[in-house]
């Protein structure tokens, strides 16, 4: 018996919540070396530019009602990327090194950029977390959150009239790997700046809530819009692959790029991640790129 769309996203949303609740947590209970972080974050760039080319694009393409859609398509799909980052360039949210090396080196108040300064980062750039405000870090992680909730709940509108959750299972599982070192690098960015056990468990619980939260009000809220539709699921999903793209592209290759150990453990963790996605496209049921809702 399969599960309704609706019932599969507030399944997908529960354990997008949990997963991303226990990398919050994960810090307190497991010391998170240096060479398993940039494993994931290999595994999880390569899931994400493979469910952007592979799922987002091609779904919103075949949703589009007009011989241009592929224009349509690819000017959305290139907004969300530059959105994205105008968001990493605005913010610098992310902190994906959480090895104890990396956290005694945390520098949480904002400074003028030391030019005396070195550190191991992109050709010898200051510390990431030294540039963070609370209000950078909130608005920043929050946004991305929310598009990645967007995302999930425009893949899943995207379901209707298939096979429940194919293409969902994509979005699903590339947020869902990606969520946990969000979490870390707030809760973690968090205890080396002194913050209380309860105020870290706060951000924690609220941040692992804003994903579901997006993916649920597009869900529901775009029916809202009639006609309209079919044209704001198909430009939320081109959007939400330019955003796929840049993440991975600009945020998670990039770290694990400059680290020149392991080269072949994370290659092979990137090409998992690929392959992974293709697959996933593989069991969709047939035509579902070629047709809309």
């Amino acid at each position: 018996m399969q599960m309704t769309p609706e019932v599969l996203l507030v399944a997908y949303c529960v354990a997008i919540a949990l997963l991303s609740l226990a990398g919050g947590l994960l810090p307190n209970w497991v010391q998170m070396t240096h060479t398993r972080t940039q494993l994931v974050m290999s595994f999880v760039s390569g899931l994400m530019l493979g469910v952007a080319f592979y799922h987002l694009l091609p779904h919103s393409i075949a949703l589009q009602p007009s011989a241009q859609g592929a224009d349509v398509s690819v000017w959305w799909l290139m907004i969300g990327l530059i959105t994205m980052l105008m968001l990493l360039r605005m913010f610098h949210f992310h902190q994906h090194d959480f090895s104890a090396a990396e956290i005694e080196h945390l520098d949480l108040h904002p400074q003028v950029d030391d030019p005396h300064h070195h550190d191991h980062h992109h050709s010898g750039t200051a510390p990431t977390a030294h540039r963070l405000s609370w209000v950078g870090l909130a608005l920043g992680l929050g946004l991305h959150t929310l598009i990645d909730g967007v995302a999930l709940g425009a893949a899943m509108q995207g379901e209707l009239g298939h096979t429940a959750g194919l293409l969902g299972v994509g979005v699903f599982l590339a947020i869902l790997l990606h969520k946990p070192l969000d979490a870390m690098s707030i809760t973690t960015i968090m205890e080396a700046g002194g913050w209380s056990r309860r105020s870290r468990a706060l951000a924690n619980v609220g941040f692992a809530l804003l994903c579901p939260l997006g993916a649920l009000l597009f869900y529901f809220g775009v029916d809202l819009l009639g006609d309209a539709r079919h044209y704001a699921v198909a430009v939320a999903l081109a959007f939400s692959a330019g955003a796929f793209i840049c993440i991975a592209l600009s945020d998670l290759l990039p770290e694990v790029h400059f680290h020149s150990h392991d080269r072949g453990k994370l290659t092979l963790a990137f090409v998992v991640g690929i392959i992974l996605a293709y697959a996933i496209g593989v069991i969709e049921p047939a035509g579902a790129h070629l047709h809309g809702i």
